[in-house]
């Protein structure tokens, strides 16, 4: 599987040596905050048509949405502050956003590179745009099966969508010019027995049977973004499956897997991730905004300690060059308050190093640092 073949996908602190990026990550180095971030999360709307019992999101989940105009007005400020890449996540299920079709073009027709992370479910709605436009869909799966899919991934009302996600992806796969990726979270209920683990070889056997480009699987996390361990006896099982999915990488497939699946055995929610550093400055390079504010770093969705503006009524300049926002940043300490499995705290440490030693940077080669 790979997990850090160097430029590749998960390679998140060698994307920091590209030559677009140069200029800001040489800033963030050096302890400034760059004029604009390179990537930038946007949760459309926190509205979802699943009820999925595990969603690390769940207690900010239908509380609002952005109006199509103040979307769209955002999208246009994200163009005029240069911002590399957009990635549409939530939160709640970015394709169901009544605007999404054209924030998507004018993001994209504004030299933006689109990422999307979805559920799937409505996909024939957008195939247009998603096909021509998106440089990379990713959609969370987490079964092989329809049985599985319902109890992990349950549509509000019951009705088990499963079936209309592989079709969908199936659709896209044939229509596609970005990348189509199939998300595996490994899951399991202690107090029931139920996993998922069983079905993670079959899972990654679908998706390149579908057409999908790679398949990742990765570890579950708590509301407090701590990795979740699994039971012990699923271990063996995991491994196996973990073993069946090197047989299926090539042929233009990828089996992904970040190195932070390797703590799912290590204590779940006790795993600590210690940082000794008090700045975070991949959070200079990379921002959350979402309907209930503008938050310092993803992993902080929610946290009214991390919140740095209110995207309705400010501006995304505004917010980003305010004085809450360099608050924020004085305050939010990385070896207090980020003691989870961070999948940046290797980029962060890369960062502090490049204060020492200036670098040559790279051709381009994927703006999602």
């Amino acid at each position: 599987m790979s997990t850090d073949l160097p430029g590749g996908p998960l390679d998140l602190t060698a994307k920091l040596y590209q030559e677009f990026a140069h200029r800001q990550v040489s800033l963030a180095a050096s302890g400034e905050q760059p004029p604009a971030p390179l990537v930038v999360e946007l949760d459309p709307t926190s509205f979802c048509d699943l009820a999925c019992p595990e969603c690390i999101s769940g207690k900010l989940l239908n509380s609002g949405r952005f109006s199509d105009e103040r979307l769209t007005g955002l999208a246009a400020e994200l163009v005029e502050a240069g911002v590399e890449a957009v990635i549409l996540i939530g939160g709640g299920e970015p394709l169901l956003h009544s605007a999404i079709g054209k924030v998507i073009t004018l993001l994209h027709d504004g030299g933006i590179s689109v990422g999307i992370t979805t559920n799937g479910t409505t996909i024939h709605r957008h195939i247009d745009v998603l096909a021509e436009h998106a440089n990379w869909t990713r959609v969370s799966v987490d079964a092989a099966t329809a049985e599985t899919y319902g109890r992990f991934r349950p549509g509000r009302g019951g009705r088990n969508r499963f079936a209309e996600v592989v079709r969908n992806m199936e659709l896209l796969a044939s229509r596609k010019s970005g990348k189509l990726g199939y998300s595996f979270l490994v899951m399991g209920r202690p107090s029931s027995g139920e996993s998922n683990v069983s079905e993670i070889a079959a899972a990654a056997e679908l998706a390149k049977r579908i057409g999908c480009d790679y398949f990742e699987v990765k570890p579950e996390y708590d509301r407090e973004h701590f990795i979740l361990g699994q039971d012990p006896r699923l271990l063996e099982v995991l491994s196996e499956q973990l073993a069946r999915l090197r047989e299926l990488d090539g042929d233009g497939f990828k089996v992904l897997s970040p190195a932070t699946l390797g703590v799912i055995g290590g204590g779940g929610g006790t795993a600590v991730e210690v940082k000794d550093y008090t700045a975070c400055p991949v959070a200079d390079l990379r921002t959350l905004i979402t309907t209930s504010g503008a938050y310092f770093c993803p992993y902080h969705r929610g946290n009214p300690a991390a919140r740095y503006g209110d995207p309705e009524t400010e501006s995304f300049a505004g917010m980003w060059n305010g004085d809450l926002r360099r608050r924020v940043r004085e305050d939010l300490r990385p070896d207090e308050h980020c003691r989870f499995h961070c999948i940046r705290h290797g980029s962060n440490l890369a960062l502090f190093g490049m204060r020492d030693e200036p670098f040559e940077p790279v051709p381009d080669y994927d703006p999602f640092l």
